[in-house]
């Protein structure tokens, strides 16, 4: 339950929080890794990365209505501001970030 909880204290911040659903037997995901590195790297502090195994986080998935993996969502101040399944390339993940600020 502790991790539950701070996950929903973790997105009601000020800080967009991008959350990648994704699972370790998922090819698409294993491409998206590295995007999400490289997009930490750029942006610092601006933006926290989470990443949510969804076969060890059934119920995070399902709260989210994840029903395909890699699925990215952005939150800011505990609410939705974007979501996509599949891989997003740096680009758009920074547009997106920068639409959420």
């Amino acid at each position: 339950m502790e991790t539950k909880e701070k996950f929903s204290d973790i997105i009601k911040g000020d800080k967009p929080v991008l959350v990648d659903f994704f699972a370790t037997w998922c090819g698409p995901c294993k491409s998206q890794a590295p995007i999400l590195d490289n997009l930490k790297s750029t942006l610092q502090d601006e933006v926290t990365i989470l990443k949510i195994d969804v076969d060890k986080n059934p119920k995070a998935a399902a709260a989210y209505q994840v029903q395909g993996v890699p699925t990215l969502i952005l939150f800011k101040n505990g609410q939705i501001k974007w979501r996509q399944s599949g891989v997003a390339n740096i680009a758009q993940l920074q547009q997106v970030i920068k639409n959420a600020r």
